[in-house]
């Protein structure tokens, strides 16, 4: 359950990346709240997982199997969310993918495979999904950077890059989609390290020594990441776009 409370009854959201991690404490927050909820990624049972969650609690959900990085694929989605719920009101674009090495070693696909994943695939979903918000004149378009895009980070040059190049495009199209008559709001939350797999991974030794790097000393949480989102997606959030939202324990400070 989120921490913080809003009321997003009869609102209808798709949310990227929606399997695992992040994207499905969105996914699952969102729920939560009472919007209806598209989860998007490419692994169906673990989506039908997430959406399980969903239903499980009272909520609806719907599943969409699909490459987050094929247009074709982001405008059926969207397509099919409207045919079902009749509109699109909140967009969390949070599908990424890691592939680190430092660049003398890095390959083109390692970089190519980074830049589709994240930040293609924010421009295919926000282009389709805007195109939706745009008719009801009303939507919240939330990206989820990183702050490697505001610091980078050694051996992530294709991973800062996609989320450094998500920031301008939030801020961009911020501007475009943000006059009176359309009332869409555009901002990115960039995450710093986020208790996960990856980070249990590291095992104790690094993981104690990326905690003494942050003055909060300890690594943040998927669902505060999604109090965040629900902040931006709610009625409290109309008047803030075009922003990137840090939340990092002090790291970038």
């Amino acid at each position: 359950m989120p921490s913080i409370s809003v009321d997003l009854a009869g609102q209808t959201a798709l949310v990227t990346g929606a399997s695992q991690g992040i994207g499905k404490a969105i996914a699952l927050a969102l729920g939560s709240s009472g919007a209806k909820v598209a989860c998007l990624a490419r692994n169906t049972e673990k989506l039908e997982a997430t959406a399980s969650e969903i239903r499980s609690a009272g909520g609806e959900a719907m599943v969409v199997a699909a490459d987050a990085i094929d247009s074709e694929a982001a405008q059926t989605a969207v397509d099919k969310l409207v045919a079902e719920w009749g509109q699109l009101d909140i967009l969390v674009n949070n599908a990424g993918i890691t592939r680190d090495t430092l660049l003398p070693r890095m390959t083109d696909e390692d970089w190519d495979a980074v830049i589709a994943t994240n930040l293609r695939s924010v421009f295919v979903y926000t282009r389709a999904g805007a195109s939706a918000m745009m008719r009801t004149k009303r939507g919240r378009i939330i990206n989820i950077s990183s702050v490697s895009g505001l610091m980078g980070n050694p051996g992530q040059a294709n991973y800062s890059a996609s989320k450094a190049g998500i920031i301008g495009f939030t801020q961009t199209v911020a501007r475009e989609l943000g006059s009176k008559r359309r009332q869409i709001t555009v901002n990115a939350i960039c995450p710093g390290f986020i208790a996960s797999d990856m980070t249990e991974a590291l095992g104790p030794a690094l993981e104690q020594m990326v905690k003494e790097k942050i003055p909060l000393g300890r690594l943040g949480q998927a669902a505060e990441i999604a109090d965040a989102v629900l902040y931006l997606a709610s009625d409290s959030g109309a008047y803030i776009t075009g922003q990137v939202l840090t939340l990092d324990g002090g790291l970038t400070a």
